[in-house]
């Protein structure tokens, strides 16, 4: 065990201590604040420094009537041939033709442009149409707007679970939704990502022969077992520092270039009535913001550490196997796949099964399974999972971390020392079963 603990301390420095480290769990948090800085910096200069494009239109219907906030329209005299010949003369937008149609199969409005138009700028004319066919119906209907308005009624349902002993708490299931999925994302991440790196390093020792010295002193298994735990506890340390860094420096942004929430913008532009039926709205997301806050977040960030270590301990195993038995990156390229397979299904299960309904038996099922239960077990937690399902997930995520470890164990103790062999599944086996 001592040996294993030097391992660890050696991997861990090895790791913190290099440039590239540092530079990566301070430059990486720098890259997101920045990128979103830069994007709101150009969105606001593009804004201040816009030039409506704009548009002639011909108009035989004599029902349109030109919305210049995004677009300056203006009418052509003339008929539709002249008007192409003039726009074609021309460095303008587009041109709209307008024929008379009916209301109920508006057909035939067509716009003229000499580049492709985006689907930002034909959906804007499109909403601008369909808002004033709508008024043309409500006023042959002899329907007031104010009526309509009034119609229209904001549901919000609260929900509330009711426990075995009649105890009733509030839930919000928006806010864990958003947890599953960002518990599930980041764990398939960080596996994959930190999992890849054991594999990288065992093969760059082992092509340059410093792992023939070390395991004169040390058996091949704690070797494997102390680089795998001294990685998992670097990608630990990296991931809370991004954690931390890129949440500060996100707001810290946001908040230099002076963003108000969209609730508070639209609100500035709406009517009064309107608005006071959003500030019900904005309470509901106040009442939220308070749910999440009562959340037992010590329960859920200890499960996912503990879900992190587990499937990173099983799959680290795995790649340190893999790493083993080749000699460059591009021979494990073959026995990466298999490996990854488990990993693969469960995140899609995250949004195919587990996110829709977190009960059911598939999301049940896979978050018990050892190889799929980190991301799919991510994805429950915050839905309040049985004990008992917990239990036994826990459990056999345990158990199938001493299993790989053990497979993992009894080829690396031979693939290590081996060079230059071609490598297969059946020489994978002939390792696994030698004995000694």
């Amino acid at each position: 065990m001592n040996k294993i603990w030097l391992i660890i301390q050696r991997e861990f420095l090895n790791r913190v201590q290099k440039k590239s480290f540092l530079i990566a769990t301070i430059v990486v948090p720098l890259i997101f604040p920045a990128i979103i800085g830069l994007l709101v910096f150009v969105s606001k200069q593009s804004e201040k420094n816009a030039r409506k494009e704009v548009i002639h239109f011909v108009d035989e219907s004599k029902t349109f009537l030109p919305d210049t906030s995004r677009f300056v329209f203006k009418p052509f005299v003339g008929s539709l041939d002249d008007a192409k010949r003039a726009f074609n003369d021309s460095e303008d937008f587009g041109l709209l033709y307008i024929p008379t149609y009916e209301l109920s199969k508006p057909k035939g409005i067509t716009l003229y442009t000499k580049i492709n138009p985006s689907l930002d700028d034909v959906g804007n004319i499109e909403h601008l149409f369909e808002a004033q066919i709508k008024d043309m119906k409500m006023r042959r209907l002899n329907i007031d707007q104010k009526l309509l308005d009034s119609l229209k009624t904001n549901v919000n349902i609260s929900t509330v679970k009711v426990s075995e002993g009649g105890q009733e708490k509030s839930s919000n299931s928006g806010i864990l939704f958003g947890i599953g999925m960002a518990g599930g994302i980041l764990m398939y991440m960080f596996i994959f990502i930190y999992g890849a790196q054991i594999m990288q390093g065992i093969i760059e020792e082992k092509t340059s022969k410093v792992v023939e010295v070390i395991v004169s002193s040390v058996r091949p298994f704690q070797l494997m077992m102390g680089k795998i735990i001294g990685l998992a506890s670097v990608g630990l340390l990296q991931f809370l520092i991004w954690i931390i860094l890129m949440s500060t420096l996100t707001f810290g942004v946001l908040g230099y270039f002076g963003i108000d929430p969209p609730q508070q913008q639209a609100m500035q532009q709406m009517a009064p009535e309107v608005a006071a039926q959003q500030a019900a709205v904005n309470s509901n997301v106040i009442s939220g913001i308070n749910e999440a806050l009562n959340l037992p977040w010590a329960f859920i960030l200890f499960n996912f550490l503990f879900y992190f270590l587990g499937g990173y301990l099983i799959y680290g195993a795995l790649f340190a196997a893999v790493g083993s038995a080749v000699d460059s990156p591009a021979e494990a390229q073959q026995f990466m796949f298999p490996i990854t397979i488990p990993l693969l299904i469960s995140y899609m299960s995250l949004f195919m099964f587990i996110l829709k309904d977190p009960h059911g038996t598939v999301s049940v099922w896979l978050s018990i399974i050892p190889f799929t239960s980190p991301i799919a077990m991510m994805g429950r937690i915050g839905f309040e999972v049985p004990l008992w399902q917990l239990v036994l997930s826990m459990v056999l995520l345990i158990a199938g971390f001493i299993f790989t470890t053990w497979v993992a164990g009894r080829i690396y103790r031979v693939g290590i020392l081996m060079s230059g062999t071609k490598v297969n599944y059946k020489v994978l086996a002939k390792w696994f079963m030698q004995r000694g």
